[in-house]
């Protein structure tokens, strides 16, 4: 399910399925984008920042465009304790290794992958970036 920012509305949520993940995408080209996020996030329950809360940021190939600073989306990463991954939406190859890595996320949040859990892949995920 998409959203464009939340929270979501409230009428359909007796319809809603269960949320494991959720991904917020930041496209490095548009200031509103992180702005965007930003806001969003207060509507998030505290508990999602235990591994179920990952920044995605697009249109990283293309630096000369940027409007976002890199600083700010690493510092996202690490105040909320969650992932950056970094993709090029334009070039296939990358979507899809991007969709598969998001895909096992969503397994692992969804607590369909034996012996790991989110807050144990989460903390994977950090650890592997500051090395």
């Amino acid at each position: 399910h998409l959203a464009s920012s939340l929270p979501l509305p409230s009428e359909r949520d007796h319809l809603r399925p269960r949320i494991d993940l959720i991904a917020f995408m930041i496209d490095i080209k548009s200031k509103y984008s992180l702005k965007n996020v930003k806001a969003s996030l207060a509507h998030v329950d505290a508990s999602f920042f235990l591994g179920k809360v990952c920044f995605l940021v697009t249109g990283v190939g293309r630096v000369n465009y940027c409007s976002v600073e890199m600083n700010a989306i690493w510092n996202l990463g690490e105040v909320y304790c969650s992932p950056v991954l970094f993709c090029e939406i334009e070039l296939e190859g990358i979507r899809v290794a991007t969709a598969q890595r998001l895909l096992r996320m969503l397994q692992i949040c969804a607590g369909h992958v034996p012996g790991v859990s989110a807050l144990s892949f989460g903390s994977l995920m950090r650890r592997s970036a500051d090395d």
